[in-house]
């Protein structure tokens, strides 16, 4: 699994002109499925997710996670995050998951994360979303599970 997080002061999509989700302060985290992926990965990206120290600490450094500042945490399923890039004027999507496989994935990262933490909210997958965010920093970073 990939997911693209970034450090949010608030964050929130919509569908429709209609909020469908939103966080304060926390992470945004854009997460596509890979074809390989299952729920094993979705429970590491999950735990890497709460536990990635990207909140400061009384100095000032990178030092605390988003479990340990009790911050929101907005997931957005987000596919052309698995495009290859490598050739060409086009993306390929090869790197994505089925949508069936991708939804049940996505779905399941997020019933685990409403299991372990609180406040999680999402976009609605499959649909075309307005993510919208205020990001603190900067501070954006790319994670994999594998």
């Amino acid at each position: 699994m990939i997911a693209l997080i970034q450090r949010v002061r608030r964050a929130h999509v919509e569908v429709a002109d209609h909020t469908i989700g939103a966080i304060e302060a926390g992470l945004l985290a854009l997460v596509a499925v890979q074809p390989t992926d299952g729920e094993a990965q979705a429970q590491r990206l999950l735990r890497r997710l709460l536990d990635y120290r990207v909140f400061a600490d009384a100095g000032g450094r990178m030092n605390l996670s988003l479990r340990e500042t009790g911050g929101g945490l907005l997931l957005v399923s987000q596919f052309t995050l698995a495009a290859d890039t490598g050739k060409g004027l086009r993306p390929s999507f090869d790197g994505a998951a089925p949508p069936a496989q991708a939804e049940r994935i996505f779905l399941y990262l997020l019933e685990c994360a409403r299991a372990a933490h609180t406040p999680v909210a999402s976009g609605r997958f499959g649909a075309d979303m307005q993510v919208h965010l205020i990001n603190d920093g900067p501070v954006t970073f790319w994670l994999q599970t594998a």
